[in-house]
């Protein structure tokens, strides 16, 4: 079985702040999150946890995401 090794605070912290501002973005936008979901084609929750930073998002999300709201994708990675 593979060792789970937990998230480093630093990566969790990066991680948040893209969430933020992936959410900023989305509102700057006036879109909602069924919006974005809508425009996406990804599940619901998915999109939720992303924007909560709870999980990391793939390439191809961010990639979606940053279609949908309209922005390029080094506005929602910029730190």
């Amino acid at each position: 079985m593979p060792r789970v090794i937990p998230p480093d605070p630093r990566l969790l912290a990066r991680r948040r702040r893209i969430a933020a501002q992936i959410r900023a973005a989305r509102l700057h936008a006036n879109l909602s999150q069924q919006d974005v979901i809508g425009r996406t084609g990804m599940d619901r929750s998915a999109y939720q946890d992303i924007e909560a930073g709870r999980t990391s998002p793939l390439l191809d999300n961010l990639l979606r995401i940053s279609d949908a709201i309209g922005v390029p994708l080094a506005d929602l990675v910029r730190e």
